[in-house]
C-alpha cells in the first residue's frame, strides 16, 4: 500500500515561537491516523501544518509523493486536494443541508453533483434529509453533514479537527466508528485530532500520543496501551500503577506481585532498580492463591468493578474484575498477576 501522508521531521511555529519540534509520521493511503494529546500540546497546530494553514520551520510534508510544505515555502490549502472538518461544524445556515454537501462541488454538472449528494446522504445515514435546513438537525446530524460536505469533492486526505467535542462521551464514541466505516468505504485517508483516547481507539488505525509539541510515540492502539515508549506515554493512555521492582535477571523482574517474566529496559543488569506498569487487567482474582491483598477501594463501572487493593508490602494496584465478584471494602482477597505483556522502565532517582 502506498503512501499518503509522509511527514518529515518538522518544527512549526508562530514568529520566534516554535509549537511543534521534530515530528515525523507516515499514514499509507487508506489509513486514519490521530493526534492524540491533552490541550495545549501542539496537535491542532500540526494538523493545521498538513492543510497548508501554518508553514513550517523546518522539515517538510509530503503528500503521495509531493512535497507540499518546506522551511520556507508553502503550497496553498486549496490547491492541496485535503478536506477538513472543523471543531464547529461550519455548516452555511441559509442552505438547505443538500446544498451544504453540494458546496464544494458546485462547478461539477448538475447530473453528477446531485448524484454526488444523494450518495453522500446515503452514506451518512441522511437520505431524507436533503430539503432540511441545519438548525433543524442535532449535533450528530450536523457533524454527518459536515463530513459529507468534505468528503463530496474526493480529496485524498480529510483532515478532522476535535469534531466530536461538543458531544456527550457515547455519542463521540458512536459517531468515531460511523466516521471510520465511512471513510474506510470511501478509501479516503484520515487524520483527527482529539484529546479522548478512546475516541481515537474507535477510528485510528495508528494515534500518535503528543506531550509539550512532541510525538512521544507513534503506534497502534494496542501497543500504545500494552508497550508504552515511556512513562508519559504509559501514564495517559489508559489507568495503571508503577510498581517498583529489581531487575533479577535478563528476562525477569522481582516485585511485591512476584517474580515476572518479561523485557528488561535496555541497559538494566542484575540488581537496577526498575518501575513495572500494570494495568487493572493485569490482576485476576483468585481465591485459591496464596498472595492476599486488602481492598481499600472500588468502582461499580457496569458490567464490571474496578478495584484499589493494597499488598502486603504497602504498594497498591487496580484490579478489573467482573461486578458478580463483589468484594466488600477491607475484605482480604486472593490475586494472581496474568501478564502478556511487561512495561518496564528505569527508576527515576
Amino acid at each position: 500500500m502506498t503512501k499518503l501522508l509522509d511527514v518529515e521531521n518538522i518544527d512549526v511555529g508562530y514568529g520566534h515561537h516554535t509549537v511543534v519540534f521534530d515530528a515525523s509520521l507516515r499514514l499509507k493511503k487508506g489509513a486514519i491516523g490521530c493526534l492524540l494529546g491533552p490541550s495545549g500540546c501542539g496537535k491542532t497546530t500540526l494538523l493545521r501544518a498538513v492543510a497548508g494553514f501554518e508553514p513550517v520551520q523546518r522539515g517538510r510534508i509530503l503528500l503521495a509523493g509531493d512535497e507540499v510544505s518546506r522551511d520556507g515555502w508553502t503550497l496553498p490549502p486549496e490547491k492541496r486536494q485535503v478536506g477538513m472538518v472543523f471543531q464547529d461544524f461550519a455548516l452555511f445556515p441559509h442552505l438547505t443541508v443538500a446544498d451544504n454537501v453540494a458546496f464544494g462541488i458546485r462547478r461539477w454538472p448538475s447530473d453528477k453533483r446531485t448524484a454526488r449528494v444523494q450518495e453522500l446522504l446515503q452514506l451518512v445515514g441522511l437520505p431524507q434529509y436533503g430539503a432540511s435546513y441545519p438548525h433543524a438537525l442535532s449535533g450528530g446530524q450536523q457533524q454527518r453533514v459536515a463530513l459529507a460536505r468534505a468528503l463530496a469533492p474526493k480529496p485524498r486526505l480529510l483532515l478532522l479537527d476535535e469534531p466530536f467535542s461538543s458531544m456527550d462521551v457515547e455519542l463521540r464514541e458512536t459517531l468515531a466508528r460511523e466516521v471510520r466505516t465511512i471513510l474506510k468505504h470511501e478509501g479516503i485517508t484520515g487524520l483527527m485530532v482529539t484529546h479522548d483516547q478512546f475516541e481515537a481507539f474507535a477510528i485510528a488505525d495508528r494515534i500518535a500520543v503528543m506531550h509539550a509539541g512532541r510525538i512521544l510515540q507513534w503506534d497502534t492502539a494496542y501497543n500504545l496501551y500494552h508497550q508504552p515508549a515511556d512513562r508519559q506515554v504509559a501514564d495517559f493512555i489508559g489507568q495503571g500503577v508503577l510498581l517498583a521492582g529489581m531487575v533479577v535477571g535478563e528476562t525477569m523482574v522481582d516485585t511485591p506481585l512476584g517474580a515476572i517474566a518479561g523485557k528488561v529496559p535496555t541497559g538494566c543488569r542484575k540488581g537496577c532498580p526498575v518501575d513495572v506498569l500494570i494495568r487493572p487487567d493485569d490482576i485476576m482474582l483468585d481465591p485459591a492463591s496464596a498472595l492476599q491483598a486488602e481492598v481499600i477501594d472500588k468502582a461499580f463501572r457496569g458490567a464490571v468493578f474496578l478495584y484499589t487493593l493494597r499488598l502486603p508490602a504497602g504498594a497498591t494496584v487496580l484490579c478489573q474484575a467482573p461486578s458478580h465478584h463483589d468484594h466488600a471494602i477491607g475484605e482480604r482477597v486472593g490475586l494472581r498477576p496474568d501478564f502478556d505483556h511487561l512495561a518496564v522502565f528505569p527508576r527515576r532517582e
